[in-house]
């Protein structure tokens, strides 16, 4: 975490009028702090403009950490450079959950660069281009900005994104959200070259970030070349940790690294950043994913100049370690080549010393174990937690014949060298990774006995999403001498996300292996595990499933298409009521009716023949020809992100919850019922049966209008209420109907058995005498309409959910505009209000009578497979696909 050394304080930017009116919710402000800020306010900048988007209800104040760091950086070179932060304020609006105002904030940042960029006309060394951070989705309109008219690209040179999804969104929920990405990545890709000045770096927080999975945001694939890159911030060097979706913007070393390199990004002649793509691609790569220990030169010196002066020592041995404390004088430690060419394919070295000095060298002169200039070969090092090391192939240094190692001179520090040629196939070893089916009770395992530095587990058969294991490690060592930590990694080498994990030894570790994006179809790389270990120690590589991390795997990558099999399951114990009415001539509860056709081969199967016929030439002619959508089952697996049994893991979590919710619906009203009970009088139960009164017409004109004059979301839940409020009702007029039915019953008893003279037989018929038949048969029909009342009012209640996003929009941004536009839920609303309102006034004696329901009992099975096939990437089809049984149910209450 980042700690403000002064009082931070945002200064705001005045903007033109007319860009005010366009957009009232929006500002722009300069961060400072202390003195600094007072700086600020007269205005004359001279530094460098960064600017920084929030993301999704992300307030502009996040900059905090971004703008201090640069400015104690600064302090710490005299302000030979400095960067101006800037912020946009976006009214920490919901934008991942809607996505009508995504448009209108790109055109905003546009105008806001216009507006910084004024602010340094006139002065020496003006800039021209903007940087820009940005923080979730406000990384997404950074780079929507190139799709604008009027955009010219060359206005942003440099583009930080963190944790923005970038790929899709976490919850499509509107159908602007999804054009905006389409869009957006349409440009992206079409048309590169149109920003071959821009440099982009997307940095994502990996397995902590249970918001965005690093999955999403990894750039698009045709934007994986020299002018983007995209790493997990494990991978990251001297930060090598997971972040979650927050406090990526503000972990002190993310942070660090991010201000270390825009300060190498700056020429020394404009005194802004590089116009040279290249060396921005360079200084990235220095510092996201390879770091030297050393610091950044774009063109550093081939040759180095060694000292005579210098003990020199000659090393013939393969392997050598020295420890240095309190080193007066430096040293060179020499290794000839020539000896272990033959015997050994790789060198690898190194230093516990984590200064920035250079400290291997290759000589070029045969004749002598003593040169004075040599090739500088720190630079082919890398830094790790707790050692700088490098590997070299030997094979690709033909010229070199030793090999030197500088020791400097050094107080009270103490530091270990290591050195070693290897065999790589030696070091090398396969261990194939358990089935998935497994689910940990089976295990692979392999033995290394250490004698070397560094050792490589290929993880055989590893390569897809849904795949998850526990590698433990066990090192067992002879003797109890203090030894260095071991650091294992897990390289994963076709994409930037490797981790690292530091132990001592000797020590049992767990590390979990898992993956954010998939090996490409042509890729024949493996995972690889990484041991740089302690000689002398026996290491013991154990793999095996893990079935919880495999299902949490699954909710990573697909949780936010639970609502789809949620509603899957809810319409098809609708069509299960629907039988039971027309056989029985009663609607069974809503429970039971999940129990019995929640069953999955009654829809997978139909999704999976539909995505075979997809992959016929014949049917998807025909099916383009029809301009059908294509399902999104089919775009999931060309993504690689759809894999077996994933469907049947999330329609039976999705059957769960579903089970819950209708329990949990029922008791909620019940207990409502009850206190309506309890506060009011009964007067008996409603004698009007007409569907469509003068006052449930104005009602419904009235929530018509409100929809069409405000925002349809709030149409929808206040519909959603009102038919509560009416099922409550209806709740609690049976139960008190069948008090008084019950309290007369008993009377009647009591009252046959006072008297005498009678027969049984009298009796009894006096009984039912004076419980009229037409009462229980009323009793009973409302009893059904209150069961089909709770799967409509289920139904609805997972339409309210989706459609909350853009309410709460709308309610926030009420005091700019009182009307939503776009809006999203408008159509449906309208819809939803007609029908709903039928609904609630229509008992079930209509629907057995009605000439559709013999119809409509076929439709909620192709419903329920229409929404799995068609609405996990499309949510918001989840509302329009409902809409078609409610319709009908409401037709039955009048045809």
């Amino acid at each position: 975490m980042t700690y403000m050394f002064e009082h931070p304080e945002y200064l705001k930017i005045k903007m033109p009028k007319k860009i005010l009116r366009r957009y009232p919710a929006y500002e722009l402000y300069l961060y400072g702090e202390g003195s600094y800020a007072e700086e600020n306010r007269n205005m004359a900048l001279t530094g460098i403009p960064v600017l920084f988007l929030p993301g999704n209800a992300g307030s502009y104040k996040q900059v905090r950490s971004l703008g201090s760091i640069a400015l104690r950086k600064a302090e710490d070179l005299d302000f030979k450079h400095h960067f101006d932060v800037f912020s946009v304020n976006f009214n920490e609006e919901l934008v991942a959950l809607y996505g009508g105002s995504l448009q209108k904030q790109t055109r905003f940042v546009h105008e806001c660069i216009k507006v910084i960029l004024k602010l340094y006309k006139g002065r020496d060394s003006a800039p021209s281009s903007v940087a820009i951070v940005g923080h979730s989705m406000g990384g997404l309109v950074a780079r929507a900005l190139l799709t604008l008219k009027n955009f010219k690209a060359e206005l942003i040179n440099v583009l930080v994104t963190q944790a923005t999804p970038h790929v899709a969104p976490v919850m499509p929920l509107d159908q602007y959200l999804m054009d905006f990405y389409t869009a957006v990545n349409r440009h992206w890709n079409l048309k590169a070259r149109e920003r071959a000045n821009l440099t982009t770096l997307s940095v994502t927080g990996g397995f902590r970030d249970y918001q965005v999975h690093s999955g999403l945001a990894f750039l698009p694939g045709s934007s994986r070349q020299n002018s983007a890159l995209s790493v997990v911030s494990s991978e990251v060097p001297r930060v090598w940790a997971s972040t979650d979706h927050l406090s990526i913007v503000w972990c002190k070393e993310l942070i660090l690294a991010t201000v270390r390199a825009f300060f190498d990004l700056v020429d020394e002649d404009t005194k802004q950043i590089t116009q040279d793509p290249h060396k921005r691609m360079l200084v990235l790569e220095h510092h996201f994913l390879k770091h030297p220990a050393k610091f950044f030169e774009e063109k550093p010196e081939p040759f180095a100049e060694l000292t005579g002066a210098l003990t020199w020592t000659l090393i013939k041995t393969s392997k050598w370690s020295y420890t240095a404390h309190n080193e007066s004088d430096g040293k060179y430690f020499t290794f000839p080549l020539s000896s272990h060419r033959k015997s050994y394919s790789h060198v690898h070295c190194q230093n516990s010393l984590l200064d920035t000095n250079s400290w291997v060298f290759g000589c070029t002169n045969g004749s002598s174990s003593m040169c004075l200039q040599a090739v500088d070969l720190s630079w082919k090092a890398e830094l790790l937690p707790t050692v700088k090391m490098v590997t070299l192939k030997l094979q690709d240094y033909p010229s070199l014949t030793h090999l030197v190692l500088h020791v400097p001179a050094v107080n009270s520090n103490k530091f270990t060298l290591d050195c070693e040629f290897f065999n790589e196939v030696a070091r090398t070893v396969e261990l194939p990774v358990t089935h998935l089916f497994s689910f940990g009770l089976s295990s692979s395992k392999i033995v290394l006995n250490s004698t070397g530095l560094i050792h490589n587990v290929q993880l055989r058969h590893f390569g897809q999403i849904y795949q998850a294991f526990k590698l433990s490690v066990e090192s067992h060592c002879q003797s109890l001498k203090e030894r260095k930590p071991s650091v294992y990694r897990l390289h994963i080498p076709w994409s930037h996300e490797d981790s690292l994990t530091l132990s001592q030894v000797p020590s049992s570790t767990e590390i979990s292996a898992k993956l954010h994006v998939a090996r490409p179809e042509n890729n024949t790389t493996v995972p690889v595990l990484n041991i740089y270990s302690s000689p002398d120690c026996q290491y013991e590589v154990t793999i095996r499933t893990s079935f919880l991390q495999v299902l949490g795997q699954v909710i990573r990558f697909h949780g936010g298409t639970l609502p789809v099999y949620i509603i899957s399951n809810i319409l098809l114990a609708y069509g299960r009521q629907l039988k039971s009415l027309i056989s029985t001539g009663h609607c069974s509860e809503f429970v039971p009716a999940l129990t019995k056709a929640s069953q999955p081969y009654k829809v997978e199967p139909l999704v999976n023949v539909l995505k075979f016929l997809l992959g016929l030439n014949w049917f998807k002619g025909l099916w383009d020809a029809l301009s059908l959508p294509e399902m999104d089952v089919v775009t999931l697996s060309k993504q690689n992100v759809w894999f077996p049994f994933v469907s049947l893991i999330l329609f039976m979590l999705g059957t769960g919850i579903a089970y819950w919710g209708g329990v949990l619906s029922n008791a909620s009203v019940k207990l409502l019922s009850s206190l309506w009970v309890a506060l009011t009088r009964f007067s008996g139960s409603p004698a009007d049966d007409k569907l469509i009164t003068r006052r449930r017409f104005s009602v419904a004109v009235f929530m018509l209008f409100l929809g069409w004059t405000t925002c349809g979301a709030l149409a929808i839940v206040i519909t959603y209420f009102h038919y509560i409020f009416k099922v409550i009702k209806l709740h609690s007029n049976v139960r008190k109907e069948l008090s008084v039915l019950n309290m007369r019953s008993e009377q009647t008893s009591n009252n046959s058995h006072q008297e005498t003279g009678k027969s049984c037989g009298s009796a009894d018929g006096l009984l039912e005498a004076t419980e009229p038949p037409t009462r229980h048969a009323a009793t009973d029909g409302i009893a059904d309409s209150l069961k089909m009342h709770s799967t409509v009012l289920n139904m609805l209640t997972w339409i309210v959910l989706l459609s909350c996003p853009s309410l709460i929009y709308w309610f926030k941004n009420l005091r700019y505009h009182i009307k939503l536009d776009p809006d999203p839920c408008r159509t449906v609303s309208f819809i939803l209000v007609a029908v709903v309102g039928i609904i609630m006034n229509a008992n079930i004696t209509k629907i057995k009578s009605s000439k559709l329901l013999k119809i409509a009992v076929y439709v909620p099975l192709p419903l329920s497979v229409a929404v799995v096939a068609f609405a996990p990437m499309h949510l918001y089809r989840i509302s329009h696909l409902v809409t078609i049984p409610l319709s009908l149910h409401a037709l039955c209450c009048i045809i």
